[in-house]
């Protein structure tokens, strides 16, 4: 795995169920590559491999901002 810092993702399904994951971005890049092209992928995060039915997926959300907790000026 890279040493780049883990990209938050979430994974919108039909039926409204999503899933978050924590994904190095050359995960991320396999995932976006593999919509529309592929029935069936594994998705290496983190905590885990999972195995998505991409014909079910209806959005990726990728979170590029940092939260904050707090007053900011």
């Amino acid at each position: 795995m890279s040493d780049a810092k883990p990209q938050r993702i979430s994974i919108g399904f039909l039926g409204g169920q999503a899933l978050s994951a924590r994904v190095q971005l050359d995960e991320l890049v396999r995932l976006r590559q593999a919509l529309g092209t592929a029935r069936w992928h594994e998705l290496k995060a983190e905590d885990g491999t999972v195995a998505l039915d991409l014909a079910k997926v209806v959005f990726v959300q990728v979170d590029d901002e940092d939260h904050r907790v707090g007053f900011g000026t």
